[in-house]
């Protein structure tokens, strides 16, 4: 048992030569590119340790000599050169740490970028409502009324035409910095002259550019004007009863009313007057004459009509409101407002029952060719 165990120490003794040659080689300062110390262990087999040499001292002198192991003095000497050797595994460890973090920064800076792209396909960093992302009212005022009429009321004008048959007046919508201005038909119908307000109080001559009597829908344009404020233009598309929505117009020519409420219903069937001195005298009680359901509202409608699916809301609409916004709560124009239900045929009793009617935005959209271009009534 006891030579087992010599024996074992030297095979000890055998291997750490070795290893302490690998040390030796890995802190010299020589050139990298040299091969690294053979694959097999010396051919001289180690000196084993005297009574007055500890194993450990024969051993680094045997590796420090190519395994000559001539006395302990080459060991006190050899013994201090090996200690350079202690950086070598730090050099080794520096390396996989530095590239493990480029790696980890690297992924970090993919995995960001990674998460932008999908918020901008997503759209996340805006307050986005049922009828379109596009947020107009500016983030610390959304989803008021307040916010909504400070951003749009600029957009908005007072109308009044006149004609042989009377005046009548209405709002609009400005769609170009230039004055391009979107109304109703029925509130420039047969006019002579058109008057138009803007909210900061200056007033332009307008003169018409096109009309579609079938839509109710008219395009004028604002005579040297620049740098107006043009609305944006929503998707009615989206809009869902429920809503929420806002209402600016003049009505009675009380310029920039602002009122508010929900979208009722969809896709109303509403019917109005298409005849010019029907749709200028409106009703002879200065209401909107149309037709719903085979019933006739506030006056004849007359034997020249025509029916175009409506936005329904309970948002306040008075005589002076066709041809304004309704608005969805990120500033949007979702709709024109056309008609209203009043339950007195006496204009100076009439008054708003919480049963407007707007034409969708995408309709006026659609048509926004035809009208540039003379529209179809020319």
């Amino acid at each position: 048992m006891t030579e087992s165990f010599r024996r074992d120490g030297e095979y000890e003794q055998y291997e750490t030569p070795y290893q302490g040659a690998q040390q030796q080689h890995a802190s010299s300062p020589v050139n990298p590119e040299w091969p690294p110390p053979p694959a097999q262990p010396p051919t001289a087999p180690p000196q084993p340790a005297t009574p007055s040499q500890p194993a450990a001292f024969a051993a680094e002198g045997a590796g420090s000599y190519g395994g000559d192991g001539d006395g302990g003095g080459t060991a006190l000497l050899t013994a201090p050169l090996a200690e350079p050797a202690a950086p070598a595994p730090k050099r080794r460890t520096r390396g996989p740490l530095a590239l493990l973090a480029a790696v980890a920064i690297v992924a970090a800076a993919v995995g960001g970028g990674t998460a932008y792209g999908i918020q901008e396909l997503t759209g996340n960093d805006t307050v986005a409502s049922s009828s379109t992302s596009t947020n107009v009212v500016p983030s610390s005022a959304k989803g008021t009324v307040a916010g909504v009429a400070k951003a749009v009321s600029p957009s908005i004008v007072e109308i009044n035409a006149t004609s042989n048959a009377g005046e009548s007046t209405g709002s609009g919508v400005i769609i170009t910095s230039d004055g391009e201005i979107i109304t109703n038909n029925h509130v420039i119908s047969g006019a002579s002259t058109i008057k138009v307000s803007t909210s900061d109080g200056k007033t332009y001559t307008a003169k018409v550019v096109g009309t579609d009597s079938k839509k109710d829908l008219a395009l004028i344009k604002l005579e040297n004007a620049s740098g107006l404020t043009a609305a944006t233009l929503g998707n009615s598309d989206g809009v869902q009863v429920g809503d929420q929505v806002v209402a600016i117009g003049s009505p009675e020519g009380l310029t920039g009313t602002v009122t508010s409420g929900i979208v009722s219903a969809l896709n109303r069937d509403v019917t109005v007057a298409t005849d010019e001195g029907q749709s200028q005298n409106q009703g002879g009680n200065g209401q909107w004459p149309f037709e719903f359901g085979g019933r006739q509202f506030n006056g004849d409608t007359g034997s020249s009509t025509t029916t175009y699916k409506a936005i329904q809301t309970d948002a306040s609409l008075n005589p002076g409101n066709s041809g304004g916004a309704l608005i969805d709560m990120n500033g949007n124009i979702i709709g024109i407002n056309s008609a209203m239900y009043s339950a007195s045929s006496d204009s100076s009793t009439a008054g708003s029952a919480g049963l407007g009617f707007s034409i969708p935005i995408n309709t006026v959209k659609s048509d926004l060719a035809t009208l540039r271009a003379g529209g179809t009534d020319s």
